[in-house]
């Protein structure tokens, strides 16, 4: 039971997070999209190292493309990855529903915001790419680190900003504000985002597991 409130817990305030500090920045400056995503960077990364690095001892994926890639190495079953999916993705559309809520928005407030393009799908799949490399190959001490600094230098190297998430991307969608996605491109950005995460762990399999 408590690896699966963990899952849902976790996703809801990361992405919380991510959406709140998103729309802080927009009321602090709303004429400057920079110092927005520095906002949006910063509280990103600390959400992830304190969540990865307090609900550890249950479960951490909080993203549905480690869980399949998890399931894949054999290290939880498909009924378990079906759940923590199902879980992450309520949690992150309930994290988002919250940030809009504690600033004065709608619950559901469907995002406007165009992100397509191929150049914005290759981002995805490179950005999910390098998030699943850096967890498969990183210790369990190492992880939370690990992931926090890679996501907030992939806010700023990837023309993404670096969902690579399909449950956030998917909740993000809730949201008309900075860190929103209009819903008509949920499903490249997710696709995108499977692929990533398959090249990441074939990649993993045929060289870095067998050294």
């Amino acid at each position: 039971m408590a690896k699966y409130l963990s899952e849902f817990l976790g996703t809801a305030i990361l992405f919380c997070a991510v959406v709140g500090s998103g729309i802080m920045g927009e009321n602090l400056n709303s004429e400057n999209d920079q110092v927005t995503l520095l906002t949006n960077t910063l509280a990103t990364v600390f959400a992830l190292y304190f969540l990865i690095s307090s609900l550890q001892p249950f479960s951490t994926h909080f993203n549905p493309a480690v869980s399949f890639v998890f399931c894949m190495k054999g290290e939880i079953s498909v009924k378990t990855c079906s759940g923590f999916v199902a879980l992450q993705i309520a949690g992150a559309v309930c994290g988002v529903m919250l940030a809009n809520y504690m600033f004065g928005i709608e619950p559901v407030d469907f995002s406007e915001k165009t992100r397509s393009g191929t150049n914005i799908f290759v981002s995805e799949v490179f950005a999910t790419f390098g998030l699943l490399l850096v967890i498969l190959l990183s210790t369990k001490e190492k992880v939370a680190a690990g992931v926090a600094a890679y996501i907030g230098a992939a806010y700023w190297f990837t023309s993404s900003t670096s969902f690579a998430n399909p449950a956030g991307t998917i909740g993000r969608a809730f949201s008309n504000t900075f860190a929103g996605i209009n819903p008509d491109d949920v499903m490249a950005f997710c696709g995108a985002q499977v692929i990533g995460a398959m090249v990441a762990y074939l990649i993993y399999k045929k060289v870095f597991s067998k050294t």
